[in-house]
């Protein structure tokens, strides 16, 4: 069975899904936009075992317990810092946090996860290549997967959104 991927707007913390990506940064110790929303939202504790992890590199992922989110667990990816696109290899940077997203569901045997726009606020990321990126990788990483049942795309404004769907009917 092919995972269902869908679109979603609004906030990632009200998701009922098995795991949530934040967008953190490289101290995974709590920051704005989706980092400060998802930190809030989990309580004290995320931030206690955060400290735990030693930090995350740009374009890995570590998974943390979810708290008093509705998600079972937070999986804390460190997208790239915009630079222009030339040799720094922010797509592949960017690719590697979904990537890395999807493998930690596979070790922990879930069945859902939902992803905001990595990359695409305060790290500057265009949006529409960041889009594409998502979902050429995680469709690519679905084609060897048969655990994973369900990928939510959340979208924080209509432009997000408007972006997702358009590149999703696009590429089936």
């Amino acid at each position: 069975m092919i995972a269902r991927i869908e679109t979603h707007r609004g906030s990632i913390t009200d998701l009922n899904v098995d795991a949530i990506v934040n967008a953190a940064n490289a101290s995974l110790l709590g920051g704005g936009g989706v980092d400060g929303a998802i930190h809030r939202a989990a309580g004290p504790e995320l931030l206690e075992e955060c400290r735990t992890l030693g930090g995350c590199a740009t374009g890995d992922a570590k998974i943390t317990k979810g708290y008093h989110l509705k998600a079972k667990f937070v999986i804390h990816a460190v997208g790239p810092v915009w630079q222009g696109g030339g040799d720094l290899g922010e797509a592949e940077l960017l690719a590697s946090c979904y990537r890395r997203s999807l493998e930690l569901t596979r070790e922990y045997k879930l069945k859902s996860i939902a992803f905001p726009a990595i990359s695409t606020g305060v790290y500057g990321y265009p949006l529409e290549e960041a889009t594409r990126i998502a979902i050429d990788t995680v469709r690519n990483w679905l084609i060897g997967s048969t655990a994973l049942e369900r990928v939510v795309f959340v979208c924080f404004d209509e432009r997000t959104l408007s972006t997702y769907e358009r590149l999703l009917r696009d590429h089936d």
